[in-house]
């Protein structure tokens, strides 16, 4: 369903190019704004999205106008430029990925080809690399048909069939042929540049076009959802399986609020939203990927306390620093590296760990399927749900100020154990199935009673409280309370009436550590949409779902926060708990395949 936009033009107009190793964004000037060596999480040595001085541009003499888009159904990014004369260039931008020798080449590398399309275009290209967080100026040394940028911690080198003096001085010069820039590990290329930018552009497009002809998708927002699902695989380190929550850090959830964090590590509950949206594609491999990693987790705290958040390698020092040097998305900062919630108590992570989890004991398609050991491990976990659920906790959105029992965590604390009570009885652990029933049904019930406001006729954020928080919704989802509840109807009537602007869905509307918010949460706007969905107003539920799509940028992604007054995109991007709302979204509303064809 194709999905007309009449909305003003998003500043984050920024493609993702990636391959499990490193992404990079490319705004839609071709520039690229935002790379990290030598993965997700490094250092970001192209940077001017954050106000830094690093990047990788490519300007046509006269240009005026571009126009941008994936190559179907690929990670792989053309930009055509035009100028007034009649000239114009095409750019075709990818990191490279595909299947070789027995196992994925997904070097920390990007590609960048130059053609000319028309007239006699004249080019230049800027290329300006930064360390230290944007204190340090990395220095280019010319070789012979490369530029190194050499750098202890975030080196790479540049291979060019372009002629280098011209780079070097950011000289224009006449495109007269195809130029190709090879941006990777500080090591020599094993053939002619054009030769290698040709073989891996054909082999990745190819391997792409493989991996979605395998998504179960829907009938109905194909386009939609086939995006969303490259752009959550982008995500993943697939190294260790670590799942970032953005590939950005500090663009502001608002203008000037100086709500700018460092996504780009694994929060375990947007991880588990990611898993769940590509498991519904089909896209097992990723749960692969992310059991590694949660054995691993759980391995190492043996039953202890679980942060929310870890580094891709499953660091647990995360530090929060502001880098000085760096002035910001549109000027906006502060910028910080590291996340300070890493140090928090966060109980709804039990729940999102065994639920990331669960399918992998269910499902017989998966290479390395959980079993018996794992499940003895991921009873730890449940222990410590059933131990702490009715303890405070900073909660889903991370108050740094206060501390309540939180309604969120404990539901999910409940599904931790609910989920262990199925596993158990799969693997024919009876005696351990019914222990794990016990637990969740006691759990249950003081979940319902304390969450239940009688006054307020909702289940509101925290035990006892007044105020209303949109992860309440969540009940229903992961099958705490049945969707035609009427206390959960009437939660959701409540959130309509105090916490939803037109199509758009706030978390809460009551004042936190750095006031009230301004923007509505793209992730609860899709909760929303599945509760309306499930307790039967489909119609408006459709419409929420064409509005969200609506706000997209050009390329089909999504950002954390909407600006509904302007329906401008914040907040650090993409967020996979956006990109994956809008996989559950079309899985819930979309009809079936046997009642369209």
């Amino acid at each position: 369903m194709t999905v007309e936009k009449k909305l003003p033009k998003p500043n984050l107009e920024l493609g993702i190019i990636g391959n499990g190793t490193i992404a990079a964004l490319i705004d839609d000037a071709a520039s690229v704004v935002w790379l990290c060596l030598p993965r997700l999480d490094g250092e970001p040595v192209l940077n001017t999205l954050v106000g830094g001085d690093g990047a990788f541009s490519i300007k046509l003499a006269g240009q005026c106008e571009t126009r941008q888009r994936y190559l179907k159904n690929t990670a792989v990014i053309e930009t055509i430029i035009e100028a007034e004369d009649g000239s114009a260039i095409a750019i075709t931008d990818f990191a490279p990925r595909f299947f070789d020798k027995g196992r994925t080449f997904r070097p920390a590398s990007i590609v960048r080809r130059i053609r000319p399309v028309s007239g006699m275009p004249k080019i230049s290209v800027c290329l300006k690399a930064q360390s230290d967080r944007g204190a340090t100026n990395i220095d280019p040394v010319r070789g012979v048909s490369h530029i190194r940028y050499k750098n202890d911690h975030a080196g790479f080198r540049v291979t060019t069939d372009a002629p280098v003096s011209y780079i070097i001085a950011e000289r224009e010069f006449v495109l007269d042929r195809e130029v190709n820039f090879i941006l990777g590990p500080d090591e020599s290329l094993s053939d002619n540049p054009a030769v290698i930018a040709a073989e891996w552009e054909t082999r990745t497009t190819e391997g792409w076009r493989a991996w979605s002809r395998r998504l179960a998708a829907p009938p109905v927002w194909q386009d939609a959802v086939i995006r969303a699902a490259i752009t959550l695989k982008l995500c993943v380190y697939e190294e260790t399986g670590g799942i970032v929550a953005a590939l950005t850090t500090s663009i502001p959830e608002h203008g000037g609020s100086e709500r700018n964090w460092d996504y780009r590590y694994c929060w375990l509950r947007d991880a588990y939203f990611t898993v769940n949206a590509l498991n519904r594609l089909a896209a097992v491999g990723t749960l692969e990927h992310y059991l590694a990693y949660l054995r691993n987790t759980v391995a190492h705290t043996k039953g202890g306390h679980i942060q929310p958040v870890y580094g891709i390698s499953l660091e647990e020092d995360l530090k929060e620093e502001i880098a000085p040097h760096l002035k910001g998305y549109r000027g906006m900062g502060p910028v910080r590296f590291g996340n300070q919630a890493a140090e928090h108590i966060q109980h709804d992570v039990y729940g999102h760990v065994v639920l990331g989890a669960s399918q992998a004991f269910f499902d017989e398609r998966l290479l390395a399927q959980a079993g018996e050991l794992e499940f003895e491990q991921f009873e730890l976990v449940g222990e410590r749900a059933y131990a702490v659920y009715n303890t405070p906790d900073a909660g889903i959105w991370e108050y740094r100020g206060r501390a309540n029992v939180h309604t969120s965590s404990a539901i999910m604390c409940w599904a931790a154990c609910d989920r262990l009570s199925r596993i158990a009885a799969h693997l024919k652990r009876d005696e351990r199935a019914t222990y794990w029933r016990g637990r969740a049904d006691a759990m249950r019930a003081v979940i319902l009673k304390e969450a239940w406001n009688e006054n307020r006729q909702a289940f509101t954020g925290a035990f006892g409280g007044e105020d209303l928080d949109a992860s309440v919704l969540l009940m229903a989802e992961i099958g705490f309370i049945d969707p035609t509840d009427p206390k959960f109807i009437a939660t959701v009537e409540r959130i309509d009436d105090e916490l939803r602007e037109g199509y758009h869905v706030y978390r809460y509307r009551a004042e936190d550590d750095f006031g009230k918010p301004q923007t509505a949460f793209t992730a609860c706007t899709f909760w929303h949409i599945d509760a309306l969905a499930r307790i039967g107003r489909q119609d408006e539920a459709r419409a929420m779902f064409e509005d969200v799509l609506a706000h997209r940028n050009r390329l089909g992604i999504l950002s954390e926060d909407i600006d509904v007054s302007k329906g401008e995109l914040w907040g650090n991007f993409p967020q996979t708990y956006s990109m994956a709302g809008i996989i559950n979204a079309a899985a819930r509303l979309s009809p079936r395949w046997e009642d369209v064809v």
